[in-house]
């Protein structure tokens, strides 16, 4: 099988160097306003902090990846049925942060009925729908400014709802695409939101002494993992600041940051958006799957079995004496 013999390997991987992982600290104690719940241990969960790794298996094919070539009839995603809409008419320069008007009010509009949260529909083109047009262009394979330029406009008019990242069943669930910097978050079967994220770097990174001292290496890893804690309102860790950080994986959460830059920047965590984090928080449940996809180990779906292993080839000199 796969995953159980890579996992190891993983593991090696992420605790190398100092033993630090992700964001926070590799075990976190209970702390106030933590979260766990008796439905953690029911689902395989140590709500200590470790999470039981699911094995590995095929993502859903790419065509049918959210970003997929636009259609003029509805198109769907859980279900649910986005009609295409009229492009929006920004001018030949686009619309960016500081305008105001008709033309806003439709960007809200539209990305709001994709799943993306540009805030409160009012016309103006602040930082919250910066954010959102972000997510989308994420989304989309776009350039990443922020900025709903000509090609971002028409793009939104005929752009699908984001589909599934993994073939699941599952009806309440999180994905995060560590290559699109995106995370969905599914719940009853149906998308409800996607957020641009930042994930964790690749770089190498030390802990001052001070605060505890190792270095390790800034992953997100892929892979199948479950919610096994949250914790409300702000956790200081020797990495910094997280907001209503919700554990998947040892010290690695999903939370509330004040930078989403286009680019991963974490130490392994998946940064949402500050005003984000409060709905995350109430939205994730204790158990509920967490799939990131594009990293070294795939996701299967929790319940599913990995495809086996092809055998390792031995090419083996042939003997001139018995060539038999």
């Amino acid at each position: 099988m796969t995953s159980r013999a890579s996992y190891p390997v993983l593991v090696a991987v992420l605790f190398a160097g100092g033993g630090l992982l992700g964001c926070s600290e590799r075990s976190l104690p209970p702390a106030s306003g933590e979260a766990s719940g008796a439905g953690a241990a029911a689902a395989g969960i140590s709500v200590a902090g470790s999470v039981k790794p699911s094995l590995v298996a095929p993502l859903v094919a790419p065509s049918t990846l959210a970003g997929a070539a636009a259609t003029t009839t509805a198109l769907t995603a859980g279900g649910e049925t986005v009609a295409p809409a009229a492009p929006i008419d920004g001018g030949p320069r686009g619309l960016a942060a500081g305008a105001k008007g008709p033309a806003a009010t439709a960007l809200e509009e539209r990305l709001g009925a994709l799943r993306f949260n540009p805030g409160k529909v009012d016309g103006a083109y602040d930082g919250r729908l910066s954010m959102a047009v972000m997510g989308f262009q994420k989304q989309q394979g776009l350039p990443r400014t922020g900025r709903a330029d000509p090609a971002t406009l028409a793009q939104l008019a005929a752009a699908p709802l984001g589909a599934p990242m993994v073939a699941t069943t599952e009806p309440s669930r999180v994905e995060i695409d560590l290559k699109r910097q995106i995370a969905q978050f599914w719940k009853d079967g149906k998308l409800l939101r996607v957020l641009p994220v930042s994930t964790g770097n690749g770089a190498r990174y030390c802990v001052p002494k001070e605060k505890g001292g190792g270095c390790d290496m800034a992953i997100t890893p892929g892979g199948s993992y479950r919610a096994d804690r949250k914790i409300k309102g702000l956790r200081v860790s020797a990495l910094g600041s997280l907001y209503d950080p919700v554990y998947f994986f040892g010290g690695i959460a999903i939370h509330g940051s004040p930078s989403i830059p286009a680019t991963p920047a974490s130490h392994g965590c998946v940064r949402v958006p500050m005003w984000e984090s409060g709905w995350v928080y109430d939205t994730v449940a204790v158990g509920d799957p967490v799939y990131v996809v594009g990293g070294k180990v795939a996701p299967v779906p929790f319940g599913e079995t990995a495809p086996l292993e092809a055998p390792d080839e031995v090419t083996v000199p042939r003997d001139p004496l018995n060539p038999a």
